[in-house]
């Protein structure tokens, strides 16, 4: 990845089931990508996604364009 540490957190809406992603937007700025994580698995892989493929993946999530 990088030498930077992400710096993990899940979402204040994630419930109590464990069935949640993990965000390091902490590397957004400097290294123009945002990894995610399965939160079970915090010792596993992550994918590295660009700021702006997550800025619209956030969008839709928001505008209800996903679907169900």
């Amino acid at each position: 990845m990088t030498t930077a540490s992400p710096r993990w957190f899940k979402s204040s809406y994630s419930s109590a089931t464990s069935e949640c992603v993990e965000v390091a937007i902490n590397l957004a700025a400097s290294h123009d990508l945002v990894p995610v994580r399965d939160s079970k698995v915090s010792d596993g892989p992550s994918l590295r996604v660009s700021v702006s493929a997550f800025s619209s993946f956030v969008a839709s999530v928001k505008g209800g364009r996903l679907g169900a």
